[in-house]
């Protein structure tokens, strides 16, 4: 696992707004869908990298990095390990400040390629629970419903 510290994590979070997410998956079942949409619902822009589909979660999709038209912060990879080395170049070659692999997503080229440039990397960690432990949300599913609370309601 990563060893960057909740210092460097929660900067991270602060500061990457628009978060490419390549590999995200239209099913919404899968962990990809799962995550983006609860970084959408943080108020994250998200930026799907996926040549199979038009639209995720209401935005455009884009068949590869280099297609997004503006600027992204963050590259959220959700591909195999041997996968993610060109990645690191593209979000390297678009300006991207952070290469974020997702659980089971641990590539040390690409996270070396990626620290080299400058980029923040993070590596075999989940944004969304990252994101939830760090700044609350996270509950014994993994999702903060709402529902039970230790908080009085207002009249």
């Amino acid at each position: 696992m990563d060893a960057t510290d909740d210092a460097t994590l929660r900067r991270i979070l602060r500061e990457c707004r628009t978060i490419a997410v390549v590999g995200l998956s239209a099913d919404w079942n899968r962990p990809s869908y799962f995550a983006a949409s609860y970084l959408q619902g943080k108020g994250y822009r998200i930026v799907p990298v996926n040549p199979k589909a038009d639209v995720i979660l209401g935005e455009r999709c884009h068949a590869r990095l280099e297609d997004i038209p503006f600027a992204v912060d963050m590259v959220d990879v959700f591909r195999k390990p041997a996968d993610v080395p060109p990645i690191a170049a593209s979000a390297v070659a678009i300006g991207a400040k952070c290469l974020w692999q997702q659980l089971g997503v641990a590539n040390a080229e690409a996270d070396a390629l990626a620290r080299a440039a400058g980029l923040d990397s993070v590596m075999d960690r989940c944004v969304k629970i990252e994101h939830a432990r760090l700044f609350g949300g996270l509950h014994w599913a993994g999702v903060n419903t709402g529902v039970i609370s230790a908080r009085r309601r207002a009249a």
